[in-house]
C-alpha cells in the first residue's frame, strides 16, 4: 500500500465526493413525522428540488413534484381529499402515484401523471428515495436491525461544507487524538454490508486523557466498541460505548445549493416495553444526547471553515480514502434535476476506475 502524496494526480480527483452538484441517489431525510398530520400538505425543497408532501386518511406520507402539470400552480396550495391531493387553481387531483384522477369540467380525466417519489417512516424521520425504485433499506444501525427502536431528535444544522465532509470527521482516526484524545490506535476495520453501505469499525481502550475514559475506566476495564455506518456517504449511525451499553446516534445529511450541509441528528435506543422500560428508553437517549455533545462540541467550528482538499493522504488516512472510494463507486445525481450525472466521455461514473486506487487497495 502506497501512501506517498507525489502519486496524487490532479485530474484524478474525486467527481463525486465534495462535488456540490452532486449526490449519491438513495434515500434521505424529509421533515420530522410528528411534523405531516392527517389531511396536511406541505412545500420541501431537498437535494434542489421542490417537492409536496402530504398526509392521507390511511396515514400514509406521500411526496410529489411540486407543480401541476397543467398550469404550473404549486400544489402545496391544494388540499387533501382522502388518499388524494387536489390543485388549488384549477381543481385537479391526483392520486398517491401522482396519476390524475380527477379534472372537474371534463367527464374523464386526461392520462396525466405527476411524478411522485418513493417515501417511507423510520426513526420518527420521513424519508424520499431520490430515483425511480428504492435498492436499499431505509438507512438502520446494524446492531439494531431487526430491532424496536425508540428515537428523539437532536440538534438541526447548517454547515459550510459538504455532507461527505462532515462524515470524513467520524473517522478521522487522528483528530480523535488530537482534539479528542480518545484512541489509542489509528486502525479502523471496514467492511462493505452492501453497494451503498459500509461499516468502520474500532475497538480500543482508549486515551487515558480523555474526560470520557476518565469517567467509565473506574467502572469498566475492558475495550469499548466504535462503529460507523455509512449510508449513501451522507447518512451515517455511530455505534459507541462498553459491551454492556450501546449508545447510537444517526446523522441525518443532505446537499444544500453551494455544496454546504443541512443536517439533523437522531439518538436512537433499544425499545423497551413498560413503566420502566419507558423510564430506561428516556434515559438513555438523554445519555446519548449528552455523549453527542461531548464529541460535536469541538468539531462543529471546523466545518464552518474547512475548504476540504486531501492533498498530502498519510497512512493514518486510509479509511478516509477507503470512503471516498465507497462513494465514488455509487450511482450519482446532479443537484437540483436528480438526473444521472455522466461523465465527461459519457460513460456511466460506476463503470470507471475506482479513485486513487495506486494510494488505496481497499
Amino acid at each position: 500500500m502506497n501512501f506517498n502524496s507525489q502519486n496524487v494526480s490532479s485530474n484524478r480527483k474525486p467527481k463525486t465526493f465534495n462535488n456540490p452538484e452532486r449526490f449519491i441517489e438513495g434515500w434521505y431525510w424529509v421533515i420530522p413525522s410528528q411534523n405531516l398530520r392527517v389531511g396536511q400538505v406541505k412545500p420541501i425543497t431537498i437535494l434542489g428540488r421542490e417537492l409536496v408532501i402530504y398526509r392521507g386518511k390511511d396515514k400514509i406520507a406521500v411526496t410529489l413534484d411540486a407543480y401541476c402539470p397543467h398550469m404550473g400552480a404549486h400544489l402545496a396550495e391544494g388540499k387533501v381529499e382522502g388518499n388524494e391531493l387536489r390543485c388549488f387553481f384549477h381543481q385537479w387531483k391526483f392520486d398517491s402515484e401522482g396519476i390524475c384522477v380527477d379534472i372537474p369540467c371534463l367527464a374523464e380525466p386526461l392520462p396525466v401523471k405527476l411524478k411522485s417519489w418513493p417515501t417511507a417512516e423510520k426513526y420518527g424521520m420521513i424519508w424520499v428515495w431520490t430515483g425511480e425504485t428504492p435498492q436499499q433499506p431505509l438507512p438502520f444501525v446494524p446492531e439494531l436491525e431487526i430491532e424496536d427502536c425508540v428515537s428523539a431528535f437532536g440538534s438541526h444544522f447548517v454547515t459550510n461544507c459538504h455532507p461527505n465532509v462532515v462524515m470524513v470527521n467520524a473517522i478521522d482516526a487522528q483528530h480523535f487524538n488530537t482534539v479528542h484524545k480518545l484512541l489509542s490506535e489509528f486502525i479502523f476495520d471496514k467492511q462493505e454490508l452492501n453497494h451503498n453501505a459500509i461499516t468502520f469499525s474500532n475497538t480500543t481502550f482508549g486515551g487515558q486523557d480523555s474526560f470520557l475514559i476518565k469517567l467509565i475506566r473506574p467502572f469498566y476495564k475492558n475495550a469499548i466498541t466504535y462503529d460507523l455506518c455509512y449510508w449513501y456517504g451522507t447518512t451515517g449511525t455511530v455505534t459507541i460505548g462498553p459491551k454492556f451499553m450501546h449508545f447510537y446516534v444517526m446523522f441525518a445529511l443532505r446537499l444544500l445549493e453551494g455544496g454546504k450541509t443541512e443536517g439533523q441528528t437522531i439518538f436512537i435506543a433499544k425499545k423497551h416495553r413498560g413503566i420502566f422500560g419507558w423510564l430506561s428508553n428516556r434515559v438513555m437517549l438523554w445519555l446519548t444526547k449528552i455523549l453527542v455533545y461531548y464529541f460535536i462540541q469541538a468539531d462543529t467550528k471546523i466545518f464552518q471553515t474547512i475548504q476540504f482538499d486531501l492533498k498530502t493522504p498519510i497512512k493514518v488516512d486510509q479509511s478516509i480514502m477507503q470512503l471516498i472510494n465507497h462513494v465514488e463507486r455509487q450511482k450519482p445525481l446532479m443537484w437540483g434535476t436528480w438526473n444521472l450525472a455522466r461523465s465527461r466521455d459519457g460513460e456511466n461514473r460506476e463503470s470507471r476506475e475506482k479513485w486513487r486506487d495506486d494510494l488505496v487497495n481497499d
